[in-house]
């Protein structure tokens, strides 16, 4: 536990951030990332993002706070994050990708580091800003979320050693991926209800026949 979140770990997580091609190659090739910091963060943003949405000013956000439910956006956010990570894991393996999944899993964890940033400041940035100064608020959301889809290509192409297009071609399929497991997922689950709810009707007429 204590070399998962190791201060060489943390300082490489920042490192990652401020040099992102240097960053994720080392990563894959000397094992300098940290899985249990990439699932922190994760977390980390899972509940920034809920915050956001309850605590963000009337301003800049027109969801009824009392709407969210944030447990169900936390675990959405964990179970999204697995899926985009096993739907790359699924396309690269395909496409000769070098990286394992637990380096895909640290490159998208780490890449989120810019987005909880700029949606706390945001939050903060939102009790202040006046019914004309939304742009600023809206441009850091942006720049943060720039950020992160910066850090996801250049993540992706350094741990798989893919060329700048094989990766945009990748994150596409990916997404197609992402699609498909969410759809199997849903028919899964649509299934599951039904044959419940047969056996359950089943049993309850039984039990009033009988």
């Amino acid at each position: 536990m204590r070399k998962l979140f190791s201060k060489g770990k943390w300082q490489h997580l920042f490192y990652t951030v401020s040099h992102p091609s240097d960053g994720y190659y080392w990563i894959r090739h000397q094992d300098k990332g940290s899985l249990g910091i990439a699932i922190l963060l994760v977390l980390i943003y899972a509940v920034s993002f809920s915050m956001n949405r309850i605590y963000a000013s009337f301003v800049v956000n027109d969801i009824e706070p009392r709407s969210v439910n944030a447990v169900a956006e936390l675990a959405g956010v964990v179970v999204l994050y697995f899926i985009l990570c096993v739907g790359n894991w699924s396309v690269t393996c395909l496409m000769e990708g070098e990286g394992r999944f637990k380096d895909i899993l640290i490159t998208v964890g780490y890449a989120l580091l810019p987005m909880i940033i700029t949606t706390n400041l945001g939050t903060l940035i939102s009790q202040v800003v006046a019914e004309n100064e939304e742009a600023f608020y809206t441009i850091l959301m942006g720049v943060g979320t720039a950020y992160t889809v910066i850090m996801l290509i250049i993540g992706i192409m350094q741990i798989h050693n893919f060329s700048m297009g094989k990766t945009l071609v990748t994150l596409f399929l990916t997404l197609l991926a992402v699609l498909i497991i969410i759809f199997l997922a849903l028919l899964v689950i649509n299934f599951i209800t039904q044959v419940y709810t047969f056996f359950r009707s089943l049993y309850t007429e039984l039990v009033f026949r009988f």
